[in-house]
């Protein structure tokens, strides 16, 4: 019998789906990895996955113990499905401007959840920096720390770019990811540049990111005006991103990501997150750049239900200035 060991077990192995539709239209094969599949319902639940186990096996979470950390949402997600399924406490500090699905969802999922105002990773009211200072006031309790704890790095090193690999048989040409932590582009690029020096490992930033100029100009500065996307883009170089190989960049537009996203419910009935739609506009340019006959490789990073009240509100769409339409 083909049967996964409890939550931990049924995380990763999720199908590269062909985007039929932008496949035809460029000429490449476009390809999404399912991260929505995940058993947490996203990306991070691999990152949380490895972050746990790490912490375990070098004895610094113990029976019993706590997990502390700042997320904007679905790193928090995974931690309190793994912590449920593990036997811990799960403490989560939250930018009050996340939606709120997410924040009612690590409630209803048991985390104790501590909202507090978006500001400046250099403030020290962060939401990582109060997540760091909690979890050091705690006994038997560890700070996850997803940016800089390159743990989440090795995870998708050894699963999600393992994954892509065998899926394509090796025939890949590009991988496209947007980044927060920077765990998947580093993770999936260290693996694949291993494999192959010749695949093009792209940023797709959103707008009000400083990470496309990092990659161009070697300093993080920010460009654009700003971003509905959650949990993605940065201002700061994190270790987990610090040193990967990325060989191009792009700054991408919430004019260009909103569209996508529900050009991609419509016509191929994927229901996906803000961060799913960077990523294809992303994909869409690198196939254009490479010319047809290429594959294309990016993340589907988790599913449209954590964002009803924005990106699937035409209401709040239309305060912002944004169209489903473009």
């Amino acid at each position: 019998m083909k049967v996964s060991n409890g939550f931990a077990g049924a995380v990763g192995n999720t199908p590269l789906i062909r985007l039929d539709g932008l496949s035809r239209e460029t000429g490449c094969e476009i390809l999404g990895k399912a991260e929505f599949m995940n058993p947490g319902g996203s990306v991070k639940d691999r990152a949380a996955l490895y972050i746990v186990k790490d912490a375990e096996e070098r004895g610094i979470l113990g029976p019993g113990g706590t997990v502390v950390e700042g997320t904007a949402g679905n790193t928090g997600i995974g931690l309190a499905h793994i912590c449920n399924a593990r036997g811990y406490r799960c403490v989560i500090v939250i930018p009050e401007t996340q939606t709120r699905e997410k924040i009612d969802l690590l409630r209803t999922l048991g985390a104790e959840v501590h909202t507090v105002p978006a500001v400046p990773y250099s403030d020290p009211g962060n939401y990582q920096k109060v997540a760091g200072r909690m979890a050091e006031e705690q006994d038997n309790a560890i700070w996850a720390n997803q940016f800089d704890n390159t743990a989440n790095r090795r995870g998708h090193y050894e699963t999600t770019a393992a994954e892509i690999w065998d899926q394509t048989n090796g025939g890949i040409d590009a991988f496209v990811a947007a980044t927060g932590t920077g765990g998947t582009l580093a993770g999936v690029s260290r693996y694949l540049k291993a494999q192959n020096d010749a695949v093009r490992v792209v940023l797709a930033d959103p707008s009000g990111s400083a990470l496309c100029h990092y990659v161009e100009q070697g300093s993080p500065e920010p460009a654009g005006a700003g971003s509905i996307t959650e949990g993605i883009g940065s201002s700061r170089v994190t270790e987990n991103l610090a040193g990967t190989a990325i060989d191009w960049a792009y700054t991408i537009e919430d004019t260009e990501t909103v569209p996508m996203v529900y050009r991609m419910l419509r016509e191929e009935g994927l229901f996906l997150g803000s961060s799913s739609g960077v990523n294809l506009v992303g994909a869409v340019r690198v196939a254009r750049e490479l010319g047809p006959g290429h594959t294309i490789v990016t993340v589907l990073c988790d599913g449209g239900g954590r964002y009803y009240s924005r990106l699937y509100n035409r209401d709040w769409l239309a305060e912002k200035g944004l169209s489903p339409d473009g």
